[in-house]
């Protein structure tokens, strides 16, 4: 493994990608991991990086663990991706109401890498611009995690009264209870989370192929 050749093909992503280093290693939940790896390469370190961290790196950069440990493959390869309903960043979506077949609404193509369990939502209103904009698209795991897990993070979530949303998640005040906020809209206090997802990747609205 040879650390320097790790580092440029993470550098070439950066700059395809028009991140820094530092936003992508926490996107990556690994705050200091490009930064190690640059000190590693300057001062002859050989102790390398893990492959958790590269696995961890991949989504963020758009690529693949595969090709940033040895360069394998396609470092931006396409994947397919069914979009399984909308969530709501300032519109209320009522799953119940939506009718979707087991299927998902439809399918689009990715310009990257995502996991096998994957699942896509279609976002709809406008309370998480700038960072959303309606007709996105966010990927997520479908089994998704425990709530406390993504405290600080924006996820998609669905609350106990049936409600989609996609949201920064904050512990509320009461036990077992979540705040729900946005960019640009009051938040929504006090909820009971059912399910709750990390925000895998982003496709935004015109850039992303129906199948």
């Amino acid at each position: 493994m040879e650390l320097d050749d790790i580092l440029t093909r993470i550098e070439s992503r950066l700059a395809a990608l028009g991140i820094s280093a530092h936003a992508a290693s926490l996107a990556a939940r690994k705050p200091d991991a490009i930064r190690n790896l640059k000190r590693a390469v300057r001062n002859g370190d050989r102790r390398g990086i893990t492959t958790e961290t590269l696995g961890a790196l991949a989504p963020v950069l758009q690529t693949t663990a595969a090709w940033l440990l040895e360069g394998i493959g396609d470092p931006t390869p396409g994947s397919r991706v069914s979009v399984v309903g909308r969530i709501g960043a300032g519109a209320e979506i009522s799953p119940e109401f939506e009718q979707i077949p087991p299927e998902g609404l439809y399918e689009i193509e990715v310009p990257f890498p995502i996991a096998g369990d994957a699942i896509a939502f279609q976002v709809e209103g406008d309370s998480m611009w700038p960072r959303y904009d309606p007709g996105d698209v966010i990927i997520c795991r479908r089994d998704g995690t425990d709530a406390s897990d993504v405290i600080g993070w924006e996820a998609a979530v669905r609350t106990a009264d049936g409600k989609r949303y996609l949201k920064r998640v904050q512990r509320g005040a009461a036990a077992g209870t979540f705040d729900l906020e946005s960019h640009n809209a009051a938040p929504i206090r006090g909820v009971r989370i059912e399910w709750a997802a990390e925000v895998q990747g982003v496709v935004r609205s015109g850039q992303w192929r129906r199948m």
